[in-house]
């Protein structure tokens, strides 16, 4: 089995997506191509350690979850994160996949859940954005928007209803902690009567956790 650059292995509850609060281990893989204006992750975009697939498996195996989140960074950066997520699968477990969305995921397992976060504009990466991979998502995936303003409100709006999302997967709307009024976007969603699911970052209420965890 191949060998992959790992910043982290952690235990956790699930703090985003619709699996929210749920017990999963994480997998953060290191190195991104972006560098997104909000990012809590920096810490992952270097250093990291060397460990075989066979190794991460174990280690995940030992607590006793099925719920596994591959997270960066941004995993598909490297190329054997593809290995890694059919070993998963094919070991039984539920896998979750966080993707910018910048990176082909045409050959990401079907059994994967694909979170994809399209990139908004304060993110200052929305250019890196590969619509392309909508055609790739399905029922079990999900399609994130960070929000960070009313520029990148309206701009989701828009993605939303040019791609119709929400008729192919669940959409997902997540405020920029300390920079976007959580209360606010919740009341633009419902004001607009968008078909989305509004969520913040249980982590960073629970444990005030600014890296991510």
């Amino acid at each position: 089995m191949s060998n992959l650059r790992i910043t982290e292995i952690f235990y956790s509850l699930q703090g985003e997506s619709n699996t929210v609060g749920i017990p999963t281990v994480f997998i953060r893989l290191t190195g991104c191509p972006l560098r997104c204006t909000y990012c809590d992750t920096a810490y992952a975009f270097t250093g990291g350690k060397k460990i075989n697939i066979a190794e991460i498996i174990t280690e995940a195996q030992q607590y006793s979850t099925p719920y596994i989140t591959i997270t960066g960074g941004e995993p598909l950066a490297q190329p054997a994160c593809i290995e890694l997520l059919t070993e998963l699968v094919n070991k039984g477990f539920k896998v979750s996949l966080e993707t910018s969305g910048a990176i082909d995921i045409s050959n990401v397992d079907q059994q994967v859940v694909k979170v994809m976060d399209l990139k908004t504009p304060s993110s200052g990466e929305s250019s890196k954005n590969l619509y392309q991979n909508i055609t790739f998502l399905n029922c079990n995936d999900q399609v994130k928007f960070v929000i960070g303003n009313d520029e990148d409100y309206n701009w989701s709006k828009s993605i939303l209803a040019e791609y119709e999302l929400s008729n192919r997967c669940e959409v997902l709307f997540s405020p920029v902690m300390g920079q976007q009024n959580p209360t606010e976007l919740a009341e633009k969603i419902l004001r607009d009567r968008l078909p989305v699911r509004f969520q913040i970052q249980l982590h960073k209420l629970l444990w005030n956790d600014i890296q991510g965890k």
